[in-house]
């Protein structure tokens, strides 16, 4: 057993770091946010130097880049209370090139770091299935695997800093063409006067079958648009792929179109919905709803 630190205890974070304490380690969290009822025994820190000080593992789960950076090396941030030979592992998905200066900076105070985001959601990070991306060392990850065990199934070792982030923004990129795919599919066969939901139905048992299609697709069908993954994160996600595609010199014009998609969505104050509600962007344009709910 092991002494887990755990900043950022969101949709996300939280069911991540349960999944963490019903294993029997002993949990030092901080968050925003009022602690969970379900980490109840936990031990609250008053400041992310403190989660640093009393635990052998730091892990964070944070919205942006900007979030990661304060809490690692702001005032009395995480760097603060490390000790040699601790471990950070950023879970949060942000900026590969903002990553491996993190890196460097934590490897310059003799800690180790990974960074290891995650796909699956709010489903996923419940039900400890999801899939998690890691950058760093070999025998880093080799000693962190448990912990990644206890909150996913699908782990693996994409290379080195850097490359868990990057490996997060092309499923970000995949994530988000799907979605637009499926709204535009059932958005044309409902004007067209199919049901939406038969035309979804028939579409499983086929090519066009997919995670997106199973899930999202019913959302956009039943109007449940509560959110497992913002549409506000997933637009932050979809603007690292840009910047890092204009730093590269690559055209990312698919990517750029969802983009816009998301950005629509968030004029009109949808946002903090779902990203399976970026159908609503396209439904405007319509004149027409896939369907009533």
């Amino acid at each position: 057993m092991m002494k887990i630190g755990f900043i950022g205890l969101g949709i996300m974070g939280a069911p991540m770091a349960q999944n963490l304490l019903q294993a029997g380690h002993e949990m030092f969290v901080r968050t925003r946010s009022k602690v969970p009822e379900a980490l109840k025994t936990a031990t609250a820190c008053a400041s992310n130097a403190d989660v640093a000080r009393a635990a052998d593992v730091v892990i964070l789960m944070l919205p942006d880049t900007p979030d990661v950076e304060q809490v690692l090396f702001g005032d009395d941030g995480v760097a603060a209370g490390l000790s040699k030979g601790k471990t950070v592992i950023d879970m949060s998905s942000i900026s590969p090139i903002d990553t491996k200066r993190f890196a460097k900076k934590i490897n310059e105070l003799g800690c180790d770091y990974l960074d290891a985001p995650v796909s699956g959601g709010e489903v996923g990070a419940k039900a400890a299935s999801l899939t998690i991306m890691v950058g760093g060392d070999e025998a880093v990850f080799e000693r962190a695997k448990p912990l990644f065990e206890k909150m996913g199934k699908n782990i693996t070792l994409v290379g080195g800093n850097g490359d868990g982030q990057t490996t997060k923004v092309a499923n970000q990129i995949i994530v988000a063409l799907n979605i637009a795919a499926v709204g535009e599919a059932l958005l044309f066969a409902s004007k067209a006067g199919a049901d939406p939901a038969k035309v979804r139905q028939a579409l499983m048992g086929g090519f066009a079958a997919s995670r997106i299609l199973e899930v999202h697709g019913e959302r956009m069908i039943k109007r449940t648009f509560n959110p497992g993954f913002r549409i506000g994160l997933h637009q932050k996600d979809l603007n690292l792929a840009l910047a890092g595609a204009k730093a590269m010199s690559v055209a990312l014009p698919q990517t750029a179109s969802a983009a816009q998609l998301m950005q629509s969505c968030a004029a009109h104050g949808w946002d903090q919905l779902d990203h399976s509600a970026l159908v609503k962007a396209l439904e405007q344009m319509a004149a027409h709803e896939v369907a009533k709910g």
